[in-house]
């Protein structure tokens, strides 16, 4: 994924790339090792050269961000903002019957629905810890959990299907 970004008034290009478990940053052609997990909607965590942070971002319509991370805020600008609002804000929900996958390997701490509950889409189903992190899995529509394929305390692998939401 690239991205066009402007920042304290300079553009920077911006590149990720999947490496291993994490993801391969490129700002302005330098490379740099950024492990990035989505906490809660609009939060992340980024482990960037040993050092941790924890990112908000607020969409403000145009390809504006607002961020905020160890008690800074700025304003970023992504200049193409397709690459943006492609990627899950502004975007149609789900349609249809909609499995739910485990985007890692890691264990099932807690289940927050069961068969027969009524979701909004977004909203959380259960939560997988994944290197010591608890990932909140959401669900992709509003409808009804047909089914919860695993139980608190069972280990899940990458890609292996967590519920059904239809």
């Amino acid at each position: 994924m690239k991205y066009e970004v402007r920042i304290f008034g300079k553009t920077h290009i911006v590149e990720f790339a999947r490496h291993g478990d994490g993801w391969q940053a490129r700002l302005d052609g330098e490379s740099g090792i950024a492990d990035v997990v989505e906490i809660a909607p609009d939060t992340l965590s980024v482990l960037l050269s040993g050092r941790s942070y924890e990112v908000c971002v607020t969409p403000s319509g145009g390809g504006q961000l607002q961020l905020q991370t160890d008690g800074l805020e700025f304003n970023a600008e992504v200049i193409d903002p397709r690459s943006w609002r492609g990627r899950r804000h502004g975007s149609a929900e789900a349609e249809g019957r909609q499995q739910i996958v485990a985007p890692m390997p890691g264990k099932v701490v807690r289940l927050l629905v069961k068969a027969g509950d009524a979701v909004e889409a977004g909203q959380g189903l259960l939560v997988v810890e994944a290197m010591k992190m608890q990932n909140e899995i959401r669900s992709p529509k509003s409808g009804t959990v047909e089914r919860v394929a695993v139980a608190e305390g069972q280990a899940v692998n990458a890609g292996e299907v967590l519920a059904w939401v239809n």
